[in-house]
C-alpha cells in the first residue's frame, strides 16, 4: 500500500471553502482515481496544535492506493484536472508526499 498524503496549510490570511471541498473536489476525486484503484480517502481537518497555538494545516487528505504504480497512473491521467480544481476552495498551495504505511 502507498499513501498520497496532501497537507493544505492554514494561516490567519488563507482562505479554504470546506462546502466546496468536501461536496465538489473530493468526489470529483474519487470519481477519477477509483479506476486507478484508490482504496479510501481519509480527510482531517486541523484544530489546534499539540500546544495550543494555531493549527498547522487547514486540512489533510489521505490517498490510499495498492501500488506506487497504481498512484502514478492515477495522477498521469487525472492529476492536471485536480490540481486545477484547487483554486476553487483555498488560495494556498498544498503540500503533497508520497508515504508508506509502516
Amino acid at each position: 500500500m502507498v499513501m498520497a498524503t496532501v497537507l493544505y496549510p492554514g494561516t490567519r490570511e488563507s482562505h479554504f471553502d470546506f462546502g466546496y471541498y468536501l461536496h465538489h473536489h473530493i468526489p470529483l476525486v474519487k470519481d477519477r482515481l477509483q479506476e486507478f484503484g484508490l482504496d479510501s480517502v481519509r480527510l482531517l481537518r486541523g484544530t489546534v496544535s499539540f500546544e495550543g497555538g494555531a493549527h498547522f494545516f487547514e486540512v489533510i487528505g489521505q490517498l490510499m492506493f495498492p501500488s506506487l504504480q497504481h498512484l502514478q497512473s492515477a495522477l498521469a491521467q487525472h492529476g492536471p484536472e485536480i490540481i486545477a480544481d484547487i483554486p476553487n476552495f483555498t488560495d494556498v498551495q498544498p503540500i503533497i508526499q508520497i508515504d508508506e504505511p509502516l
